[in-house]
């Protein structure tokens, strides 16, 4: 009798420890970009909470920006900044935008006999995904790419197929490069790709086609290409240089920063600076102002200034780049100001 009333006194006591551990579950979806950042930094956070539980489905950022304008996750994930269009259609009322970390964008490609990293300007990338550019071989590749034999190969291009911040951030850069760019695909998440270009959903199967297509290029995050061995490309800069895409590169693009928006919505693709490599965005939290429910406003609060924070020391060993200590007062301004039943929601430091 006293080895059952003890044996059930452990399984209520396991029990309840296990409801303390799930006492605030928060759910997210958005861009794939950041995502390997995010299960580490959920994975370091929720080590020592556990009384918070955080899921972040990556299904790129258009769909993270419509699942948190229509309510649908406590939080969205987006590397491109929200329109006013959108941010005016948000069923919860004002959105703002918490920048976590910086990233690359890098041109991926799969060309044999190649053992070095290959030179790209933004003009030849436009050309490329406009069409014009159609060969290994074209006369502007092997210009930017001295002593290197290209083959004879026929380019496939890849792309993102869903809306995405990662297209974002490679269209905003080529709109400020290329006239015709601009003119004609311009920005934002989806795009009108050529006709014969392959597409894949999120920065995962755009690496996967890429390696299993000979001649393929396309474009990914940093860490997607790094993860999976992939090689990609310098890319030239503002001030002619070919960079290559590195954590002392991608931070410089950040550096220079003059003026910070109060809304914390901005373009740093194509920075001047020697150093800066070109193709780097910034990715965002979406949050509501407004929090229906206080317990899961404290523990999103929470979690996002140990993000922008403590967590920024994770940043490097996952090729992003940590937040310039001039947007800090920005953001910690936002996160002070959440409210949850019309009372601001102090952030737990």
């Amino acid at each position: 009798m006293v080895r059952k009333l003890f044996v059930g006194a452990c399984m209520a006591a396991a029990m309840l420890a296990g409801s303390v551990q799930a006492d605030v579950t928060l759910n997210g979806a958005g861009a794939t970009f950041p995502k390997p950042m995010y299960d580490k930094l959920v994975q370091e956070y929720t080590a020592s909470h556990p009384d918070v539980k955080i899921n972040y489905s990556s299904v790129g950022s258009g769909a993270g920006i419509k699942q948190i304008s229509e309510r649908t996750v406590d939080f969205g994930g987006s590397d491109s900044p929200m329109t006013d269009k959108q941010l005016a259609a948000a069923k919860g009322g004002a959105i703002y935008h918490i920048p976590t970390v910086i990233g690359a964008v890098v041109p991926i490609y799969n060309l044999a006999g190649i053992d070095k990293p290959l030179n790209f300007s933004g003009p030849v990338i436009a050309e490329i995904y406009l069409g014009k550019i159609t060969s290994w071989d074209d006369a502007k590749i092997v210009a930017l790419n001295e002593g290197v034999k290209f083959p004879a190969k026929a380019i496939t291009v890849v792309h993102r197929s869903d809306g995405s911040g990662t297209t974002a951030i490679f269209a905003d850069y080529l709109s400020k490069v290329s006239p015709e760019w601009a003119a004609g695909p311009g920005r934002g998440t989806a795009i009108k790709w050529i006709d014969n270009s392959l597409g894949g959903k999120g920065n995962e199967q755009v690496a996967a086609i890429v390696q299993k297509t000979e001649g393929a290029i396309g474009y990914v995050e940093l860490i997607f290409a790094a993860n999976n061995k992939i090689a990609f490309g310098n890319v030239q800069n503002a001030a002619g240089k070919f960079v290559t895409a590195n954590l002392e590169a991608v931070s410089a693009s950040a550096a220079g920063l003059k003026e910070i928006p109060a809304d914390l919505r901005m373009s740093i693709t194509n920075a001047d600076g020697d150093a800066s490599y070109p193709i780097s965005g910034l990715t965002w939290i979406l949050v509501y102002e407004n929090q229906t429910d206080p317990a899961k406003g404290q523990a999103l609060v929470n979690f996002l200034w140990w993000a922008t924070h403590d967590g920024q020391s994770l940043a490097g060993d996952m090729h992003y780049a940590p937040l310039p200590k001039a947007l800090l007062p920005t953001v910690e301004s936002k996160l002070s100001s959440i409210k949850a039943d019309g009372k601001a929601i102090e952030p737990q430091k």
